[in-house]
């Protein structure tokens, strides 16, 4: 249908070729608003994560010697571990030794 048919079937009836198009239209602008949006909140979170990331590079610790130290104190802490073992199973034997002697006596 030409645009002149179009008109002079009447100026309020639309050509439904129209409506899709507005209704694709809208579609492809509603998705520019939220690709808008989830770029802003990228740039947002990519801001934060420089800030957090210049903070941590220039704080006391270098990321080196902070994942040297964690491995230290694992070590240290499986060692604690392995002693507390050692010391409650030797209290385990002190108190099987008392009821031992108390039921002898």
């Amino acid at each position: 249908m030409s645009k002149r048919e179009a008109e002079g079937n009447g100026k309020n009836q639309r050509v439904p070729a129209f409506d899709e198009l507005e209704d694709a239209v809208d579609g492809a602008v509603a998705q520019l608003k939220e690709l808008r949006g989830s770029l802003d909140e990228a740039h947002e979170e990519g801001r934060e994560m420089k800030e957090l990331l210049r903070q941590f590079n220039q704080g006391e610790d270098e990321p080196t010697r902070l994942f040297s130290r964690l491995r230290t104190l694992e070590s240290e802490n499986q060692q604690l571990l392995e002693r507390l073992q050692k010391g409650k199973a030797g209290v385990e034997r002190l108190l099987a030794r008392i009821r031992f002697l108390e039921e002898q006596g």
